[in-house]
């Protein structure tokens, strides 16, 4: 493609419907859906195909888990840092602000899945003319079903012209209206895919969000830049500033006020991948239409889905269910009551649930833990180390800690010593000794650590020296 395209990654849902695979603290788009990979690390690997670099705008806290992504996807690029959420459109704006006027921005959700990369690639290039005449381009997917899931896009074609006009957004409609809408045609599924020239989308923005566009421009105007240890460039806007931008979505604050919008039709394989039905249908179903993720079973049963990647879950004589096992939740519902998983994660909420903040397995920029098991003076993880990564040098006020290497060579810095362990052996870290654990080797290191204390929480930690530049977490 000889015009430059420069994708943008929203990277900042929450992914609620697809609780309990998808967390606060690890949304679906860094979930491993796909043969190992993650929505975001297949979107990046896609988009790598229009423009050398990508920007991510995601949220502070996911910073390495974006960062991670980009490693996996072999992408370059930068990452602006939202210090709160607040939707679409300001995100967009932040973007905007930090490109050239007459760039060309391609903005795409982070958790969909197109499974042919060049299709969309050749989708995205029929809306450039719109967009380099100062159109704000979307893309409509062509609808297969009436589904009411998606909002739907009323579009009129143009003669000779690949983007059609667009005539109206129309809301998430309920069953009725949705067959109404595609028996009437030239509708599409809104698919939340945009491609405009930053200075038409800053002026589209002063026109009917000054002020989201007015708090995301002083935010940007005191952007703090750095390049984090995976040599990724973060881009941090003011956090007051930011905060004083209303949140809202890119739809209602410009898209449905705007003129000119145009259209580019898109009619390859396409998912948001928005609840566990969404989910099955990625799995090919079976003579009895059950779809089976992982180690399942379905004895007597139709039209349901498991997903079970640790360990057997069988169903026996039931229809139209879908089971979602996790190391530290499961999920059962009926099929037509996907859409309504987030009012399960709203009461877990309520009632204080940590399944709705974290998995048992917590991704950290060196690696990740497992917390294997705990009581009220014990705890038990399992802890995996990249190679050349290292925890932060820390103490604890409330525990000690044991640690034993399963796999690899752990460097371990214990007060003014520093030890070197191999596989099978141990050491001891008493409460409030300055320590850090690091991994010298080539492959993975592995230990399993056992605490022992009165308090064994996780902001039980003294951070001395962080090569992540963490305070907390």
């Amino acid at each position: 493609m000889s015009v430059v395209i420069h994708p943008v990654v929203l990277c900042g849902g929450s992914g609620t419907r697809l609780w309990p695979l998808s967390r606060k603290s690890f949304p679906k788009q860094f979930v491993p859906l796909m043969q190992g990979k993650s929505l975001l690390q297949l979107t990046l690997e896609r988009l790598s195909r229009l423009g050398a670099e990508v920007m991510i705008v995601t949220a502070e806290e996911h910073r390495f888990l974006a960062a991670q992504a980009m490693g996996d996807a072999q992408v370059q690029g930068r990452m602006i840092l939202e210090p709160v959420a607040r939707n679409t459109a300001p995100a967009m704006a932040l973007a905007a602000l930090q490109a050239q006027p007459q760039d060309l921005l391609l903005f795409c959700p982070a958790d969909h899945h197109i499974p042919d990369a060049e299709h969309f690639a050749a989708t995205i290039a029929k809306g450039v003319p719109a967009a380099q005449a100062g159109a704000l381009v979307t893309y409509g997917v062509m609808p297969t079903f009436p589904s009411t899931a998606y909002g739907y896009i009323e579009y009129r074609p143009i003669d000779g012209q690949e983007a059609c006009r667009v005539e109206r957004f129309i809301e998430k409609p309920d069953a009725v209206k949705a067959e109404a809408l595609l028996l009437q045609g030239q509708v599409a599924w809104n698919a939340g895919i945009f491609l405009c020239r930053a200075d038409a989308l800053l002026a589209a923005l002063q026109s009917h969000a000054s002020a989201i566009l007015d708090a995301c421009r002083d935010a940007m105007a005191a952007v703090q830049t750095e390049t984090g240890p995976t040599g990724h460039g973060f881009l941090r806007p003011q956090a007051q500033a930011f905060a004083r931008s209303p949140s809202d979505s890119i739809d209602y604050a410009v898209m449905e006020k705007h003129k000119p919008v145009a259209m580019v039709r898109f009619d390859g394989a396409w998912s948001d991948v928005g609840s566990w039905n969404a989910v099955a249908d990625l799995t090919p179903a079976d003579e009895h239409g059950n779809r089976i993720d992982g180690h399942g079973w379905a004895l007597q049963t139709r039209d349901s889905y498991v997903f079970a990647p640790h360990r057997p879950v069988a169903l026996l004589g039931v229809e139209h269910v879908l089971v979602v096992d996790t190391p530290d939740a499961v999920l059962v519902l009926h099929r037509d009551c996907a859409e309504q998983v987030r009012e399960v994660v709203a009461q877990l909420e309520r009632d204080d649930a940590p399944q709705i903040q974290t998995h048992r397995k917590v991704a950290r920029p060196w690696g990740w833990y497992d917390s294997i098991d705990e009581d009220e003076r014990f705890k038990v993880k399992r802890i995996q180390v990249r190679p050349g990564a290292s925890l932060s040098l820390q103490k604890h006020q409330h525990r000690a800690e044991h640690w034993i290497v399963v796999r690899g060579t752990a460097e371990v810095v214990c007060g003014d010593k520093v030890l070197r362990l191999g596989e099978n052996e141990s050491t001891y870290i008493p409460r409030g000794e300055v320590h850090r654990l690091s991994n010298p080797g080539s492959e993975p290191l592995e230990i399993i650590e056992v605490q022992s204390g009165s308090y064994l929480g996780e902001d039980d930690i003294v951070r001395l020296d962080d090569v992540y530049g963490r305070q907390s977490g």
